[in-house]
């Protein structure tokens, strides 16, 4: 039925529960991003409403994807603006929440079944939406099946996390990601793919949100600033100015967020002082990479200093 791979007993598990008559009404499905926690929530909950509906899933699924499936419905963050490319909101809205409750007041529509995600969870604005989830969660609409998606379970409301069933997901292998993207990028190098990989770390969706980014290129100065150190500033005036520019926001926003994974795949190898100094590279450097966003710092000096903290890696001489 799916084109997921990986975590096959957490992707059997919620189809098993309702083959055995013990299906829970609020599964919460953890896990790193980009694993296919998402896609697998959708995927089961076509199949969830075909089976109620004695239906076929191919059915099903093409009135899902019509928008047109009375007994679906999915939370997301809205756009800011729907008539201009502005981006996401930046929370799952209480007005969304409390808009669930037409579709509660009255009965599912195509059989005895509804099914809710919330994609993901974690997005949903505190403390009014969440209280507003946890009603319909202690006192579930009947027929109604929830699955909330979440990359940080442990920041959910404690009283949300006790009202489910925790399904979880963990980061693929490095072969299992390797074939995701092989179908993926049918074009790309086999040296790009191994570098999609590394980047990946057991993510097929971080890979791919690096593809076509050249992030070779970034990886071979990283790699040579933690060999060497950069002791002429040439690397790191290099990424400084690739990055520095308006067209390259994408590639820095990747590279933001390669640096302090790059750092800690270098700290796994270290002991000593010099572990000492990549651990404290790594605090540094994820703490640069969320205040560059948060606070729009200027793109080329964040990426010199980012080089900095790389270079803190190369032994010392």
């Amino acid at each position: 039925m799916t084109s997921l791979v990986g975590n096959a007993d957490a992707r059997a598990a919620i189809s098993n529960a309702d083959l055995a008559g013990n299906l829970h009404h609020a599964w919460l499905i953890a896990g790193p991003e980009g694993v296919g926690k998402a896609s697998h929530a959708r995927e089961v909950a076509a199949l969830l409403l075909a089976r109620a509906a004695g239906d076929s899933a191919g059915r099903t699924v093409a009135m899902i994807e019509a928008g047109a499936h009375p007994d679906y419905r999915v939370l997301q963050r809205l756009p800011v603006d729907d008539k201009t490319d502005k981006g996401l909101q930046r929370s799952i809205k209480i007005e969304q929440v409390r808009g669930l409750g037409a579709m509660f007041a009255t009965k599912p529509s195509m059989s005895s079944r509804r099914v809710v995600i919330i994609d993901p969870i974690d997005d949903v604005e505190r403390p009014g939406a969440s209280n507003a989830l946890l009603k319909n969660l202690e006192e579930p609409p009947t027929g109604t099946i929830f699955l909330l998606v979440s990359h940080a379970p442990g920041r959910l409301l404690p009283t949300i996390r006790s009202r489910c069933r925790v399904l979880r997901f963990d980061p693929l292998g490095d072969g299992e990601v390797a074939g995701v993207l092989r179908a993926a990028l049918p074009e790309a190098s086999a040296a790009e793919i191994a570098t999609l990989v590394r980047a990946g770390a057991g993510s097929p969706g971080r890979a791919l949100r690096f593809a076509g980014l050249d992030l070779a290129a970034i990886e071979s100065a990283l790699v040579a600033i933690a060999r060497d150190g950069d002791p002429t500033n040439q690397q790191r005036v290099r990424l400084s100015k690739a990055l520095g520019v308006k067209a390259a926001q994408q590639r820095y926003e990747a590279f933001l967020e390669r640096v302090p994974a790059f750092i800690a795949e270098q700290a796994r190898m270290l002991g000593g002082d010099r572990l000492r100094d990549a651990l404290d590279a790594y605090a540094a450097a994820a703490d640069l990479a969320r205040a560059s966003i948060a606070q729009s710092l200027d793109a080329a000096t964040t990426a010199f200093e980012m080089g900095t903290l790389v270079s803190r890696l190369a032994p010392r001489r």
